[in-house]
């Protein structure tokens, strides 16, 4: 298989997933565009602040350009108030306000959840609303994709979201990156007796929407209005790794077309030496006919 047909195949595959996926979606809620914040895991907007912490994904700060980096490992390329990052922060706020504007089809009014709260029990795909703030303490909320594993899950807090020692776990095929948490204040994820594993997108984008997680690991996207402040933690970028796949075979799209018009130049150029020959052969005629 030559390098065209790898990447038409490669192209195919990804092109049919994403169909699917929105398809499969389009019966539920609709996630929200990301943009170019799509192949951020982490970004912040006053600063971002990273501890003995583990960053899959690219990390980018604006519009104050204050990235501070304590034995990081950052898996990806750090944008400091660059031109992209000022592109990815424009991007989240204006899916966060698109989140804003998403109907809720539950509204929890509950406040404060300890443990295994039966009400929060097994979680459909859906919109779900909490109108101030929330907290979780020990608690292991399950989102179930047993009806629609392609479903959106969308999170909207009122005021500040708070867990210690919260889970999320995701049954029967529903997917990290189909969760999104809209959150109006700030967020603080701790850990407790047990190293959490929180699971969606995080989009604290309010005026005071600062994320602050200590411990634990998050799979998914930590974007914030104002400052990120990570901890002895990890953060999964999986959903922006995938991102950047996909823009990756937009770059392979590039390069092939780049290829193939370097085939063309040099077609070209084969035309104008067979020209040439020509040329000289009818010369070389003319003047065995002028000897003669």
């Amino acid at each position: 298989m030559n390098d065209r047909q790898k990447y038409f195949f490669r192209c195919l595959f990804a092109i049919a997933a994403i169909v699917f996926a929105a398809s499969s979606a389009a019966s539920a809620q609709t996630a929200p565009s990301l943009g170019a914040a799509q192949t951020f895991a982490v970004l912040g907007g006053s600063a971002v602040t990273c501890t003995d912490s583990v960053l899959s994904g690219d990390v980018g700060v604006s519009p104050t350009p204050v990235f501070t980096n304590v034995r990081c490992t950052v898996a990806g390329t750090a944008h400091v108030n660059d031109q992209t990052a000022i592109n990815a922060r424009a991007a989240f706020l204006s899916a966060y306000d698109s989140l804003q504007l998403t109907p809720c089809s539950q509204t929890i009014s509950t406040a404060a959840f300890t443990n295994n709260v039966p009400a929060l029990g097994p979680l459909p795909p859906g919109v779900y609303c909490f109108p101030a703030a929330a907290t979780f303490t020990d608690t292991t909320l399950t989102l179930d994709g047993s009806t629609n594993p392609n479903g959106i899950w969308i999170f909207k807090v009122g005021a500040a979201l708070s867990g210690n020692g919260f889970q999320v776990v995701m049954a029967n095929g529903a997917q990290p990156c189909n969760v999104f948490w809209a959150v109006g204040a700030g967020v603080t994820l701790t850990t407790s007796t047990l190293p959490p594993l929180f699971q969606g997108n995080i989009l604290a984008g309010g005026p005071t929407g600062s994320i602050t997680i200590t411990g634990g690991s998050v799979i998914g996207r930590v974007l914030a209005n104002d400052a990120v402040t990570l901890t002895g933690t990890n953060i999964h970028g999986t959903c922006a790794l995938a991102s950047q796949g996909n823009a990756a075979c937009d770059d392979d799209d590039k390069d092939e077309h780049h290829r193939d018009k370097d085939k063309d130049h040099d077609k070209d150029r084969d035309k104008d030496k067979d020209k040439d020959k020509d040329k000289d052969k009818h010369g070389d005629k003319n003047r065995e006919h002028h000897d003669h």
